[in-house]
């Protein structure tokens, strides 16, 4: 989905079986990416995160987190699709509006 200005999101979104990394049996990516196909901002579940300081760093308990446009990654607390959704867009118009783009 064109954004304006060459700015995309691209939404992808599988149903699968349960598991203790996908408990919600969706397997997703929503993203937000500049002209040049860099990540901006991405809620997916591609992987694990770990969280904490090192030594003691560990995985989040599902796959699920969120990247930020400075590259930061954060484990993301799933609730239910349509809030995913709502924090996406959110998250979206914030960052268009920084890089001066009206949604």
């Amino acid at each position: 989905m064109e954004m304006g200005r060459g700015y995309w999101v691209e939404i992808h979104a599988k149903i699968v079986g349960p598991t203790e990394a996908k408990p919600h049996g969706i397997d997703y990516g929503l993203c937000l990416l500049d002209p040049k196909g860099n990540r901006l901002v991405c809620f997916d579940n591609a992987h694990p995160v770990k969280t904490g300081r090192s030594p003691s760093k560990k995985k989040s308990p599902t796959n699920d987190h969120r990247h930020d446009e400075r590259g930061n990654v954060k484990p993301y607390a799933y609730t239910d699709a349509g809030t995913l959704v709502e924090d996406f867009w959110a998250e979206v118009d914030r960052v268009l509006k920084d890089e001066g783009i009206s949604p």
